[in-house]
């Protein structure tokens, strides 16, 4: 039986491609997003005046869709480990909220904010803030681990249920209270590299960048993904199921509870009955685009990148094109059945 090598080298270019196409998700993910790349300049036009006008138009087109999407992205990289394990989590909107209210009460400069009245300001404040935030972020998504783990709750109910408990407390106690945010917190999302504001694409790079180290160089990369492929033949290996699954969601709560910071900092406020709703789509859409597969055992960072910028640049086609905001959904709906539809042809 021929390898994958001998077999690419038997084919000419239109044979690889297909090859590539049917048994890389990652390739054909990489050829899905230049096509969008391709879209998205054409319906940009051409009509400036220079060739830099062009240019600076297009960056500052591509740096406000990717500093909206930064946030979708992190929680997509959590969510990417958290099905290659072999589940799912419908609660990283709600965690958003959860997180994001506690933050804003913390640095909240009017009468309010619980660490002015101690006589906390500034940078002190903002880093005890974000400490505080990253800790919650954490322990709720480790809470969610131990009921999937320790309470043998199926995935999509504990995280289900944990997200109507997430959001409907903070509803509750956020009923009539509007913090008001300084604009030193603001810099965190707003601080200019000359003309623009690319810090929250940054953020968003930098760990996409330390994930795929992990998922790729690590024990618990390799872990995760045995455990996704083959739970009983991973802890028959020696591999500790349930704390690389609890890991797992951990890991996801912190990259959530980032998330809320950037969008604390980047908007300076929080719809707390609307914000964060959705988002679960949207990450398990950028990690299924991407190659991850909702059967568990397989998925990529890199892959998951490339899915939330498709996502991230569909988006902008259909308000470009003026396509109703219900509406919109629908076409994830129907990208995330394709993707998974693609998967179960791979295997067949």
């Amino acid at each position: 039986m021929m390898n994958d090598n001998e077999t690419e080298k038997k084919l000419n270019f239109f044979g690889l491609f297909k090859y590539k196409w049917a048994n890389e998700p990652i390739f054909s993910t990489a050829i899905a997003l230049i096509i969008m790349i391709i879209l998205q300049t054409l319906v940009l036009g051409f009509n400036y005046d220079s060739v830099g006008s062009w240019f600076y138009s297009w960056i500052n087109n591509w740096i406000n869709i990717l500093r909206n999407n930064a946030g979708i992205g992190l929680m997509s990289l959590g969510m990417t480990f958290v099905i290659i394990s072999g589940g799912i989590d419908l609660s990283v909107g709600s965690t958003l909220v959860a997180t994001g209210a506690v933050i804003m009460t913390l640095i909240d400069s009017g009468p309010g904010g619980i660490l002015l009245k101690m006589g906390i300001a500034g940078t002190p404040a903002y880093i005890i803030a974000i400490v505080i935030g990253l800790l919650l972020g954490s322990v709720l998504g480790t809470a969610i681990g131990l009921l999937v783990t320790k309470g043998k709750i199926p995935p999509f109910i504990a995280t289900l249920g944990a997200m109507e408990i997430f959001r409907s407390l903070t509803q509750h106690f956020m009923q009539g209270y509007n913090p008001t945010i300084s604009t030193g917190f603001l810099e965190i999302s707003n601080f200019k590299i000359g003309s623009f504001m690319p810090m929250p694409i940054i953020y968003w790079g930098i760990t996409a960048y330390i994930l795929y180290f992990i998922s790729k160089r690590t024990v618990f990369g390799r872990q995760i993904i045995a455990v996704g492929s083959n739970e009983k033949a991973a802890k028959l290996s020696g591999v500790n199921v349930g704390r690389v699954k609890m890991l797992a969601y951990t890991l996801t709560g912190l990259l959530v509870s980032i998330a809320a910071i950037i969008q604390v900092s980047r908007i300076g406020s929080m719809d707390f009955a609307n914000a964060g709703s959705g988002n679960e789509m949207d990450a398990i859409a950028a990690a299924v685009v991407g190659g991850t597969s909702m059967s568990g055992g397989r998925g990529d960072i890199l892959g998951t990148v490339f899915g939330m910028l498709i996502i991230a640049i569909m988006n902008n086609l259909l308000n470009l094109f003026g396509v109703p905001p219900f509406l919109r959904e629908a076409f994830k709906g129907f990208i995330v059945i394709g993707a998974v539809l693609l998967q179960r042809k791979e295997k067949a």
